[in-house]
């Protein structure tokens, strides 16, 4: 009898043992179809030009070099063209940080008032933000538009900012709201009866309590802005362009012998700080996205 239930135990073992094979190579096999773009990417960016005319797209290169990265970033003049991705890259970081900094902080704000300051209207008022999500891009760009002329905004970096704030708020309130909820409302009426008033409660309290959120808040936001291409197109100028309008002006310029190996190296730039973000704080998004899920 032991040595039937050893002999069961032990085939169990296996065919768990090779459907967990399986399992592996099935999510390896999609995780490289999904990341060879990415490797062509790379490889061409640091090859020549001749050497992308003479050999296959995968091959990996014959000598590496730089000269790609070098010219995306600080440019070159042949034609017209004479720019790199370098000033462009650092106006997207000075929209970036403060858009997402603003945005998070009035998320937070906005979803601590409505999942524990109860008041009458906070259920219409967070559905209509909720419904703010929802809408297109296309459909804000001329309202939008009138809205930066009236305040000189248009065409600026702070343009940008008061824009991409606006269009965020709706998910970071979503987001802390949600993740509010599951904080026990008696801990809030305790800390009235001691006598702490509205910030200091959020102070002390909940901001401490919202890391999770908060990382997921920023990721969000960061990779939401910094992809943005129809909000830097539309409302900035020369000059305060975001690195995606610069992008795509080089990779379309139709300007002198089309230079693929620059192309992917000035688009491996302009991926590189989401892609940090993400390898850096991945597990955490993952970690808060589920936090306080159970309640609310």
């Amino acid at each position: 009898m032991t040595e039937l239930n050893s002999k069961y135990v032990d085939s169990g073992y296996v065919q768990k043992l090779i459907l967990r094979s399986l399992l592996f190579l099935l999510l390896g096999i999609f995780a490289v179809y999904y990341l060879m773009p990415l490797f062509v990417m790379i490889t061409t960016s640091l090859k020549s030009l001749e050497e992308i005319r003479t050999g296959s797209l995968i091959d990996l290169p014959r000598e590496v070099t730089f000269a790609a990265w070098k010219t995306a970033w600080s440019g070159a003049c042949t034609g017209i063209q004479c720019e790199g991705l370098r000033p462009y890259f650092w106006n997207s970081v000075l929209l970036a940080v403060p858009a997402v900094i603003i945005s998070t902080l009035i998320g937070a704000l906005n979803g601590y008032v409505i999942a524990q300051w109860r008041f009458k209207g906070a259920n219409l008022i967070f559905s209509l933000m909720l419904f703010g999500c929802f809408i297109p891009f296309q459909v804000v760009l001329l309202p939008m538009a009138r809205v930066l002329g009236i305040i000189n905004l248009a065409g600026s970096i702070s343009g940008l900012v008061f824009v991409h704030v606006i269009y965020g708020i709706g998910f970071t309130t979503l987001f802390f709201r949600n993740y509010y909820v599951s904080v026990p409302v008696e801990l809030v009426k305790a800390a009235k009866i001691d006598g702490a008033n509205f910030f200091r409660i959020f102070i002390s309290i909940f901001l401490p309590l919202s890391l999770p959120i908060i990382v997921v808040t920023v990721i969000w936001q960061f990779t939401q802005i910094w992809n943005d291409f129809l909000f830097g197109v539309s409302f900035s100028e020369a000059g305060t362009q975001p690195v995606t309008v610069a992008l795509n002006n080089i990779v379309n310029s139709t300007t002198g012998v089309k230079e693929y190996n620059v192309d992917m190296a000035a688009a491996i730039i302009a991926a590189l700080p989401t892609l940090f973000v993400y390898v850096v704080a991945g597990k955490y998004f993952i970690r808060g996205l589920t936090a306080g899920s159970v309640k609310g």
